[in-house]
């Protein structure tokens, strides 16, 4: 994901959702006869899925979804709004989450393109990732066929554990960007002149590329720990979320500090340092905003949780 990342971070968002997302869902949570079915064709895009948790009225608040899954003969019947699923104006499969309407649980359902009751429209007039297709999705009454429900998501806590994973490789991806922006500046510095002297000879250009350099090597090693807990086991949703958040806040001054060494040329997408900061905005707020990524954080660093607003307290008035 870094090295797709520093070249295009659109390119590493479709992977992303297409592998870390829904391939790493039907893995984790799929059958045996799913994973047979769906992940050999999706490893060799032979097909490609999409991710749909989020719904228009909820987004960190994702737990609270709407969609709803109703159990029919054969199968399910599901009902609701996604938005914001990216791949999902050409995916062949859709990762659905719905709520059961008989357990009150989030459950996961294989969709199938072209189902009757599904469409699929494309958000338009994004800022940044503008080759991802975002699209909005409504279900009315879309069958979805036994062996095509997720046996093992049966609650969000279940939703959570493939977002915990899933993290570890979205935390890469604003280091690839950081990597890409700092390869761009520290080439034009070196091929600009002003004053007679190339860009690079000026001790605050350099200062600025210094510390663009010091956040991705601190950035890297923030995603190294994150996988070495991963791969030992030891890995839990705060580490996950405080790498992801603590990434793209980083690769956030890495491209702002590149968008100064160009000056006005930092906002022409020729040199591709304002594209890469149209681009970052959307990875720092998916896959968890960074407040909430804190939040997570701050529950385990803490034991309290704090994602719901305390009681609105009573308004003092003064007697007369």
């Amino acid at each position: 994901m870094t090295e797709l990342a520093r070249v295009d971070a659109s390119c590493s968002t479709f992977m992303m959702v297409h592998t870390c997302l829904a391939m790493l869902t039907i893995s984790m949570c799929g059958s045996e006869d799913q994973k047979k079915k769906y992940l050999p064709a999706s490893a060799r895009l032979d097909i490609i899925a999409c991710w749909a948790l989020t719904e228009p009225n909820y987004g960190s608040d994702a737990s609270s979804l709407n969609t709803t899954a109703t159990k029919v003969e054969g199968g399910w019947k599901l009902d609701g709004q996604k938005r914001w699923i990216g791949n999902s104006t050409f995916a062949d499969i859709l990762i659905v989450f719905a709520r059961n309407t008989t357990t009150n649980q989030i459950n996961g359902f294989i969709v199938r393109k072209g189902a009757p009751g599904l469409k699929v429209t494309k958000i338009e007039n994004k800022i940044g990732l503008r080759c991802v297709q975002n699209g909005d999705i409504i279900l009315k009454g879309v069958f979805v066929a036994d062996e095509d429900r997720l046996r093992d998501i049966n609650s969000f806590q279940d939703t959570n554990r493939v977002l915990a994973v899933s993290r570890v490789m979205v935390a890469w991806q604003p280091i690839g960007i950081a990597m890409g922006v700092y390869d761009m500046c520290h080439r034009y510095l070196q091929e600009r002149k002003q004053f007679g002297v190339s860009l690079n000879s000026f001790q605050i250009n350099q200062e600025k590329l210094v510390r663009m350099l010091g956040n991705i090597q601190a950035m890297t090693l923030m995603g190294w720990r994150l996988c070495k807990l991963y791969d030992d086991g030891n890995m839990t949703p705060g580490h996950a979320s405080l790498t992801k958040a603590w990434n793209t806040l980083k690769a956030r001054e890495v491209v702002s500090l590149g968008r100064e060494l160009l000056g006005g040329n930092g906002i022409l997408t020729d040199f591709l340092v304002a594209k890469a900061f149209c681009d970052l905005e959307p990875i720092y707020s998916y896959e968890g905003t960074y407040e909430i990524n804190s939040l997570v954080t701050g529950r385990e660093v803490t034991g309290i949780a704090t994602f719901k607003a305390p009681p609105a307290r009573k308004q003092l008035t003064a007697k007369l």
